[in-house]
């Protein structure tokens, strides 16, 4: 599972504009030399980003940041049409987004690559859980940003499906479940998914599975592309060198493109799940460790103390409290993480690790532990000082680029977060205590109630080391997959 650091993981917007770090106004030269301590307490600076929002005459919501640094701006456009919004076909967002840029009236898949590139332009397009994404970036002059934005929204809005381009789609994806059968990674997250979230939309992969690839046909993805690419069912998200009357222009342009219609009802909350540990039979020296339960929507208000808690518990960097104790203290692992994943409904709470088959009980019961410890005192002082330093001086840095701001427009419209979500972030969570953080985790979250899967060998275990500064059983070098 990735493990992403704390900057990835809050998907924080850097203050800063096509590349260029922005200095706060009114900040001088300082007059005297200042201490590190100082320096680390010091607020980052960081520039407050004029958004604009307005709504397409057909329903698409837009969000807009001029930014005139570069001569260049990024489109994003984000729609409901992820792998939730599958219905009893697992695979079908994946693969309709997949098609888009294979085919338009009078232009195969290597005519619109070749559009795109002669213009300076580059496109990109991916599907999850909740989202599908298309994205441009390009030039903002006028000879080269009209027809890329007119090449791009005949691609999203008219796709032509070619019959030959499923075909080998679909033996690309039928080549990698093979190989994803000897990745014991990959059997975790399946299986964790279908004991989280049961019948749930959210239980089956994104990538769907061999069976539903084989069916489907092209009336299914042009079906699809109607229903869960219409313009009220999209979000655009601008920024960079443009005028609010250009930004205006191409918003309606890109949303005239798409199929008309409403957005998609907000996705149902799945039902609490079943606690237990399920063993999956795997050959190897290793055993995957995935535990966890259902999470938070993204939109929840205990959103900022929730992730400073996982961050402390779990960021996945040195200094956490998993990894001190499983990893610094006794050489159990290469790397533990823990994280919430939020999403339109209850996304998980997950905690990620591998170790040595003959300590994989032990280091489960471990796990557990530290868990429920955690739960129940919550973080130090010191470590909550700590993750909100760590915060104070990544904010300013991530993301730098016009589109990962972007990015962040593009998830603050699909997930309805108001405009200050960033600047509030920032400001609950160098304001939390020590027991705000306990309660909201201990709210969201109960030792008993983990659902754990493990994927490895059967194999008589060994007792755990005991902690130690200088542990004997050294950290696996490299993980498995």
């Amino acid at each position: 599972m990735t493990k992403p650091t704390l900057r990835a993981a809050l998907g924080l917007l850097a203050l800063a504009v096509g590349g260029q770090a922005v200095a706060a106004e009114g900040n001088s030269a300082p007059s005297k030399l200042e201490t590190l301590a100082q320096v680390s307490q010091a607020a980052p600076a960081h520039r407050e980003l004029n958004i604009q929002r307005w709504n397409t005459a057909n329903g698409s919501r837009v969000l807009f940041v001029e930014a005139h640094e570069l001569p260049m701006f990024d489109l994003r456009l984000t729609f409901a049409a992820g792998s939730s919004q599958d219905g009893k076909t697992p695979g079908l967002g994946l693969m309709t987004n997949a098609m888009l840029n294979e085919g338009v009236a009078g232009k195969d898949v290597q005519a619109i690559a070749q559009g795109f590139e002669g213009l300076g332009a580059d496109f990109g397009n991916g599907s999850y859980k909740d989202m599908a994404t298309a994205t441009l970036r390009s030039l903002s002059a006028a000879d080269k940003r009209e027809p890329a934005v007119q090449l791009f929204s005949e691609v999203v809005g008219h796709p032509t499906f070619p019959a030959a381009s499923l075909a080998r789609i679909k033996n690309q994806l039928l080549a990698s479940f093979e190989f994803r059968k000897q990745n014991p990674g990959f059997l975790a997250s399946q299986a964790f998914a279908q004991k989280l979230y049961g019948d749930h939309p959210y239980a089956h992969s994104s990538d769907g599975d061999a069976k539903s690839i084989q069916g489907l046909t092209l009336e299914q993805l042009r079906a699809f592309h109607k229903r869960a690419y219409a313009a009220g069912n999209a979000v655009i998200a601008l920024v960079g060198d443009l005028s609010p009357e250009q930004a205006h222009a191409i918003a309606e342009q890109v949303s005239n493109a798409l199929p008309k219609g409403p957005a998609l009802p907000a996705m149902a909350e799945p039902k609490a799940p079943v606690a237990g540990v399920t063993h999956i039979e795997f050959p190897s020296k290793q055993t995957h460790l995935l535990l966890g339960e259902l999470g938070i929507q993204r939109n929840d208000p205990d959103f900022a103390a929730l992730t400073m808690g996982a961050q402390i518990l779990g960021g996945g960097s040195f200094g956490t409290r998993l990894m001190s104790e499983v990893r610094e203290k006794r050489g159990l692992t290469y790397g533990v993480y823990a994280g919430f994943t939020a999403m339109q409904a209850k996304g998980p709470f997950t905690i990620s690790l591998q170790t040595r088959a003959e300590l994989s009980e032990g280091t489960l019961g471990l796990v557990k532990q530290i868990v429920a410890d955690f739960l129940a005192s919550g973080p130090t002082q010191q470590e909550l000082d700590n993750a909100k330093r760590e915060l104070a001086g990544s904010f300013p840095l991530s993301n730098a680029s016009n589109a990962a701001i972007a990015g962040q427009l593009g998830a603050m419209g699909f997930y309805n977060l108001p405009p200050s979500f960033l600047e509030d972030f920032m400001q609950q969570s160098q304001a939390l205590t020590v027991e705000q953080v306990r309660e909201a985790m201990s709210k969201h979250l109960a030792a008993d109630q983990l659902v754990v899967v493990t994927v490895g060998p059967s194999v008589p275990q060994l007792p755990l080391p005991a902690p130690s500064a200088t542990p004997t059983e050294q950290p696996l070098g490299v993980p498995e997959h």
